[in-house]
């Protein structure tokens, strides 16, 4: 029989990726120009607000998936396994060893 779900019991945390993160921006990138030019801003400092968020966004994206790839490897080395570029000798290795055959 499923126990039933208390208000005690608190629901896992969503987990949120960069990507998810980086479409929100992009669509910010869209609205905010035009949000800018529908409250009267000119389109010459709507085109500059745009140029700046997408400025930062390409930034942040960079800074993000720079971030997961340091988290992913981490916790790969802590769970005591590599990828296989990193092994010595490396993939590299065995296509030569079977050339060599």
């Amino acid at each position: 029989m499923p126990r039933p779900h208390t208000a005690s019991t608190p629901d896992p945390p969503a987990r949120t990726s960069s990507g998810d993160v980086v479409a929100w921006a992009a669509f910010s990138c869209v609205l905010v120009p035009v949000v800018l030019v529908v409250y009267g801003t000119s389109i010459g400092g709507a085109v500059w607000a745009a140029l700046g968020l997408v400025a930062v966004t390409g930034a942040c994206r960079i800074l993000l998936r720079r971030s997961e790839r340091s988290a992913a490897s981490l916790l790969a080395e802590q769970n005591g396994t590599r990828r296989e570029a990193e092994r010595p000798g490396g993939a590299h290795a065995r296509r030569d060893h079977r050339r060599a055959a």
